[in-house]
């Protein structure tokens, strides 16, 4: 950390160790759902006379919803990774315009699974730090392929929620809802991805990424 002399005096400038500490407190807000929407829950308020799903039908929408309430999770961390070392401004807001809007989905998912009375997955931080950490690892990859990882990512998310559509009960509409727009907002994401200049991954990365996927969603659908 270092510090110069201004106008009005002593000013901080912010160092290596500044960021760092900034994320992890951002990591404690994405863990303990400290975190707020920027936009309202697409499936509306909850009316007071809804009827709740019960039974197989309950368990399974909630662990559909747990799973991609794990999938936002990564997503928060996977971004703000690839933004941390990222050098080209342009960029890095990018990728931390896709994280602010992937916040909004987080929140959408848990107050969903609330209203299922089931809770997220025990294994957020440990999704947390994987996620991250392959962030950071597609940022020193350069800025193409930082942001094909991130287009690649998307398209594997679109699939996933598509996926989860057809899975849901299809009385539980409010699900439907949230997962929806949060399809949309991802195509979103993919394409200002590949408008900025996203290059496509190499077959085998491409395929460790589904098969992490599919061991991540497996796991977070029970645990």
């Amino acid at each position: 950390m270092t510090q110069v002399v201004g106008d009005t005096g002593w000013k901080r400038r912010q160092g290596p160790l500044d960021a760092v500490l900034a994320e992890v407190g951002r990591a404690l807000q994405v863990l303990d759902g400290s975190v707020t929407a920027g936009r309202p829950n697409p499936a509306g308020p909850r009316p007071a006379d809804a009827v709740d799903l019960e039974g197989e039908q309950a368990r399974h929408a909630a662990g559909l919803m747990r799973v991609n309430h794990v999938g936002e999770i990564c997503a928060q961390a996977l971004y703000r990774g690839q933004a941390l070392f990222c050098r080209n401004a342009s960029i890095r807001k990018v990728l931390y315009q896709a994280a602010s809007e992937e916040v909004d989905h987080l929140v959408w998912c848990r107050q969903r699974l609330d209203e299922l009375r089931s809770r997220p997955s025990l294994f957020n931080p440990l999704w947390y730090l994987g996620a991250f950490s392959l962030g950071v690892a597609a940022s020193r990859a350069g800025i193409p392929y930082n942001l094909g990882f991130m287009a690649e990512t998307e398209r594997q998310v679109e699939e996933h929620l598509e996926g989860h559509l057809e899975a849901l009960p299809p009385q539980d509409e409010r699900s439907r809802r949230i997962v929806a727009q949060m399809r949309d907002d991802e195509i979103g994401h993919r394409a200002t991805a590949e408008d900025h200049g996203a290059h496509p991954l190499p077959a085998p990365v491409r395929m460790a990424m589904r098969g992490m996927s599919r061991i991540m969603t497996t796991t977070a659908y029970r645990f």
